[in-house]
């Protein structure tokens, strides 16, 4: 099963090359997508799969759109160029490519539709805890269904899957949103656990408290419409 790796990219010079070569000695297709990036991201990006233009898909974005919008645009590019499995991932080399095929295999042995690689919490940063902690309360509140991992960036769709995917939000709302696509639709969920590489820069991004307070206060706007 042809597998692409979609991986949404903002401001992530410094990690974007070695992650891209990483994702190719082990074989993988990509779709990378600058979302708006005000530093040479695109220009690293492009510079780094010059050599792999056959399994290289280069977007750009001309204003930031959020990463629910570079996921969109990247999984429809992927399901263009005839993806069997859509595996998005990080850019900012929090995650570990060998967990890839572990995400894809329930998938591959027909178990699956989605898959959702979950981080150990036992040993996430106090800071990251607690906030992840607050999405998945969250996440369980407004879209009923209870996972793990709900703000993880690496999960594997089946085309199917992904194609029944409807993503409106723009910001890391889209983690929940995407959990509650997979309730709307009744898809085979798995959760499979993978390692987590925690640096100075990786623990800037992502979700904290103060990201989760504003997905909540979306949330709660959006009722009362």
């Amino acid at each position: 099963m042809s597998i692409f790796v979609v991986m949404p990219a903002y401001n992530e010079e410094s990690t974007i090359a070695g992650v891209i070569e990483e994702l190719f000695n082990r074989g993988f297709n990509l779709v990378v997508v600058d979302d708006g990036s005000t530093d040479e991201t695109y220009k690293v990006a492009e510079n780094a799969g010059r050599v792999h233009e056959n399994q290289f898909h280069l977007y750009k974005h001309l204003l930031n759109r959020g990463l629910g919008g570079a996921l969109r645009t990247g999984i429809e590019a992927a399901l263009h160029h005839d993806a069997e499995i859509v595996v998005t991932f990080d850019a900012d080399g929090q995650h570990d490519p060998d967990d890839i095929m572990k995400v894809c295999q329930p998938i591959r042995d027909g178990e699956a539709d989605v898959v959702i690689g979950v981080r150990d919490f036992n040993h996430m940063p106090d800071s990251k805890k607690f906030g992840n902690t607050v999405m998945n309360i969250i996440t369980r509140i407004f879209y009923g269904i209870t996972v793990k991992d709900s703000q993880s960036g690496l999960r594997a769709f089946k085309r199917e899957a992904a194609r029944s995917m409807e993503i409106n939000a723009r910001d890391y709302g889209v983690s929940s949103e995407i959990v509650g696509e997979i309730r709307r639709h009744k898809l085979r969920l798995k959760e499979v656990p993978m390692k987590t590489i925690y640096t100075d820069y990786s623990m800037k991004k992502g979700t904290n408290l103060n990201v989760g307070l504003r997905i909540l206060a979306k949330l709660i706007m959006n009722i009362f419409k």
